[in-house]
């Protein structure tokens, strides 16, 4: 039996079949427990929220609740939070005086002012990235 390295553990090699899914809680055992693995890929899927244009190209989202969440949220928590992300965009890509000239000192200095300036629309959004 020989030994395979994966991201840094040595683990024996077998030449039993591996399944994804996830590791077992004790190393020795040999078998997922099904549930366990449903579980997991349950909680994998994604959810995609679908752009709205109906007002124009800004970055918007729209407020219908998609289907995947029905057991995982409630629809006035996710209309809320949804309206909230719609609302720091907005403010976001608001056009004003500081706008044109971050975009003045951006053509003047070949964009290499954005590696010490944090642009307006950074600072609006960056509360979503925390």
């Amino acid at each position: 039996m020989g030994s395979i390295e994966l991201r840094g553990i040595r683990r024996p090699t077998s030449t039993a079949p591996t399944y994804p899914g996830p590791e077992p809680k004790d190393p020795t055992t040999k078998f997922h427990n099904l549930h366990e693995m449903r579980h997991s890929a349950a909680l994998a899927n994604k959810v995609f929220i679908q752009r709205d244009y109906s007002q124009g190209t800004a970055c918007r989202f729209q407020t219908k609740f998609p289907l995947e969440l029905n057991s995982r949220m409630e629809q006035a928590l996710f209309a809320e939070t949804v309206k909230t992300l719609n609302s720091y965009y907005a403010e976001a890509e608001k056009v004003g005086g500081q706008s044109y000239l971050e975009g003045c000192l951006a053509c003047a200095t070949a964009y290499i002012i954005f590696l010490c300036l944090e642009t307006r629309y950074e600072k609006v959004t960056s509360p979503l990235t925390r």
